[in-house]
């Protein structure tokens, strides 16, 4: 069993390398509420941390069992993050357009939007399960519990550093959000699909 320093250290830097996505959807996500309360904070950094944890979880399931699939489906990824993130940045946007300053503010994060925002931003890291395929499972699990651990502190600084960003910013904070996703889904899409 490989549960050592380096299974730590790999998992820590695994966790923080995949979370830099939330991180901006929760930078957003706090640009547009900027009256977020800590328990809604924990509530939002979780949702992404579960999401980081069960993605590579899924992908390790998936090299040791049905690993030809998968590899078909990976071709699909930045095709999905891009049109998820392109529909709710792009909703954000429009919205932050269209409204005044106070209707920005109110609008209230639902939660199927923070599910496809984790679905978007955490389907990379099925490809995870390549990287920690050599564990066995209760490696590939703590692997993956520390991912989780990881991205929620991220998640949580980001919506912080966000909602503090955003009180400042007052009625564009909408559309800065909403940029960030786009910006966000089309860098996940050019990184995967042209380098």
């Amino acid at each position: 069993m490989n549960l050592g320093f380096t299974l730590l250290f790999n998992s820590i830097l695994l966790g923080a390398g995949l979370a830099m996505d939330a991180f901006s959807v929760s930078l957003a996500n706090g640009l547009n509420d900027t009256g977020m309360k800590k328990g809604r904070m924990s509530a939002i950094a979780g949702i992404f941390a579960a999401f980081q944890f069960a993605m590579p979880l899924i992908g390790w399931i998936c090299v040791s069992t049905i690993a030809q699939k998968f590899a078909l489906f990976e071709k699909c990824i930045p095709y999905i993050a891009l049109a998820l993130l392109g529909y709710i940045g792009g909703k954000m946007l429009i919205e932050g357009i269209k409204g005044g300053d106070e209707e920005v503010e109110k609008t209230e994060l639902t939660l199927g939007a923070l599910m496809v925002q984790g679905i978007a931003t955490s389907i990379d890291a099925l490809s995870v399960g390549f990287t920690i395929s050599n564990y066995n499972f209760l490696e590939a699990l703590i692997s993956c519990l520390i991912i989780g651990v990881v991205t929620f502190f991220i998640c949580f600084a980001g919506l912080a550093i966000g909602k503090k960003a955003g009180t400042k910013l007052a009625g564009k904070a909408g559309i800065l959000g909403g940029a960030i996703l786009i910006f966000i889904g089309l860098e996940i899409f050019v990184t995967n699909v042209f380098m």
